[in-house]
């Protein structure tokens, strides 16, 4: 719904099946002394500072679900939303807060990702990520964390496709094979790798009070 939704709207507004090209986008920057020193200056020459709130937000969103009453109250309605109803607490409340905010995140990469890589937006512009994003929270154990950890995984196997011929070593591989690399390597993480990732035992399964 929210894809259709979205082209639809595109199409409506511009009349065509792609935004405008956005003249202003999210540069690259280097941050201040710390890109200055030879071991750091990978990860901080020439980078966005939108990578640096994402980490600081999956900080944050571990302290809100782990140390914070909402956050119990948040897991308490994905683990066992019967024992949650008893204590008062709204399950159906708490599980659209959770959506929305999800949602939110998600919209918010992907309005991250068009004003800073692909600079408009078209059906095709998110193509992949999701999937991506899902095996980074599955990697992750459901720990915000443990998801960056995986997408920061995930990212630097998705720059070796992009960057790889112009390795060494690398640059001797097909460029079909590194393009699929980062996917072989969610694949193999996943079954190899993660082991045993159990999610939230009620997750996706819908709660009618009163019935077991």
């Amino acid at each position: 719904l929210a894809v259709g939704l979205a082209i639809f709207l595109v199409r409506a507004l511009y009349g065509k099946g792609q935004t405008d090209s956005i003249p202003n986008r999210i540069s690259k920057e280097n941050v201040p002394f710390l890109s200055d020193i030879p071991v750091l200056k990978m990860f901080f020459a020439n980078v966005y500072y939108t990578s640096y709130i994402a980490i600081i937000l999956a900080f944050v969103a571990w302290y809100i679900i782990f140390k914070t009453p909402f956050g119990l109250r948040l897991r308490s309605v994905g683990e066992h939303p019967m024992a949650a109803d008893t204590m008062g607490i709204n399950v159906t409340k708490m599980r659209f807060i959770g959506v929305m905010i999800s949602g939110g995140f998600g919209g918010l990469a992907g309005a991250v990702y068009a004003t800073s890589i692909s600079l408009n937006f078209s059906v095709t512009t998110i193509l992949g990520q999701g999937f991506l994003a899902i095996a980074a929270m599955i990697f992750g154990k459901w720990n915000p964390l443990g998801a960056m950890g995986a997408a920061l995984f995930f990212g630097f196997a998705q720059a070796i496709s992009i960057i790889g011929q112009q390795l060494p070593l690398l640059d001797q591989i097909p460029q079909v094979y590194l393009l699929i690399a980062p996917y072989l390597l969610t694949i193999l993480a996943l079954a190899g790798v993660v082991g045993r990732a159990d999610a939230p035992k009620a997750v996706g399964v819908p709660y009618i009070k009163g019935k077991r």
